[in-house]
Order: C-alpha cells, then structure tokens, then sequence
C-alpha cells in the first residue's frame, strides 16, 4: 500500500511537472509572438516606435527613483508627484525621442558602415556635436514644462558637468551602438542605456529641486 501511495506521488508530480511546462512554453511562446510584433512594428514605424520606447523608458526612469525615495529616503513618505513623471512622459515621446530617432536615422546614411574609422567618426559626431544640442533641449523643455521663470539658469549651472558625465558614460555605450546593433533598434539600445542614465539625472535633479525650494517655478496655487 505504501508504494502504492509512493507511486500515486510520483505520478502527480509528474503530471504537476509536465502541467507547469506546459504554461511555460505556453508564455515562451507568447512572449515570442510579441517580440516578433514589436520588431515588425518597429521596422514599419521606426520613429513612432522608439518614441514610445524613449518616452516609456524616461518614464520608468523618474517613477523608480520616486519610488526608492518614498520608500527608503522620504520619512514621512510622499505620494507619486505624477506632474514630473508627466514632465518626462512629454519630453521622452515628443522632444527627446524624435529628436534621438531622426538624428541616427540621418547620420547612418552620411556615415554607412561598421568599419572602426566610420565607427569613431559616428561616436564623436554624436558626442561633440548632437549631444550638447540634445542636453541644451532637455533642460530648456523640462523648464519650460516646469514653468521657471528663468529658462537659461539650470542649463547653465548643470550642462558642463552632465556633459562631462555624458562622455565618460555614453562613448563607451556609442562603440557597441554603432559597431553591433542593428540600425532599427538603435533608438531602443540607446533608451535602454539612458534608463540607468536618467536614473542617476533624475536623482540629481530632485536634490536640486528639493535643496531649493524657490527654484524658479510658478506656483500653481499661487497662481489660481
């Protein structure tokens, strides 16, 4: 009877084990499906598929370091400031993301190729001379969404050490870039790298904000 029982035992077990593999090819094969649905649609709508992909990422960004502060820093806890997460929805989907998208898009086709000439030549024009652009923008879009009476000031105060931060970050991350991943999912490499990079910018940029209580935004209270 006991083995019996010990059979009955094994045999649920491998009924359980055979079940459980079944649900997991069963989501293998889903998440495949999305995959293969994400790259088409990628393919056909390049620029409108990596800005969603920059935008979500900008996102994910400020909700985790939010997240981490209410959690382990704020005491008391403060709620989601869903108005700077909203900040970051905009400038990732229609100012950074378009922006990111169109430039590589151009400069693959002035700078075709992965030969090691053609690659450092892709990562000093991006660094030296889109970059800093970019940088310029996002501080001034972020201000102007933030409605600071001064537009130029935080730019002016924090371009020289991100953009040295930048550099030490992102060329090395500009060598796999431009030497590896393919020209469609170039946008959606870079938003991967940029959520640890706007991670530690988000983090930055709230101890500024929290430091300076004035700041230069117009108080909405105030204002109704």
């Amino acid at each position: 009877m006991k083995q019996d029982g010990h059979l009955l035992n094994l045999k649920k077990l491998g009924l359980e084990a055979v079940y459980y593999k079944d649900i997991q090819n069963s989501i293998n094969n889903k998440m495949s499906k999305l995959v293969v649905l994400f790259r088409t649609f990628l393919e056909k709508r390049p620029v409108l598929g990596n800005c969603i992909v920059y935008g979500t990422l900008c996102v994910a960004a400020e909700t985790s370091q939010q997240t981490i502060n209410k959690k382990f820093l704020e005491k008391p806890s403060k709620p989601l400031d869903t108005a700077t997460i909203g900040r970051y929805a905009i400038y990732g989907t229609s100012i950074g993301g378009p922006l990111v998208s169109l430039w590589y898009k151009f400069l693959d086709k002035k700078l075709p190729g992965t030969a090691v000439k053609t690659i450092v030549k892709k990562m000093l024009v991006d660094q030296f001379i889109f970059t800093p652009q970019l940088l310029v923008v996002f501080y001034i879009s972020m201000s102007i969404l933030e409605r600071k009476d001064d537009l130029l000031a935080e730019c002016k105060e924090k371009f020289g050490h991100t953009f040295l931060a930048n550099c030490l970050f992102w060329l090395p991350a500009q060598a796999v870039n431009f030497s590896v991943i393919p020209s469609v999912y170039r946008v959606t490499y870079i938003g991967a790298c940029s959520f640890a990079w706007i991670n530690v910018l988000c983090w930055f940029k709230r101890q500024n904000l929290d430091n300076n209580t004035d700041n230069g935004i117009i108080d909405n209270e105030k204002v109704q």
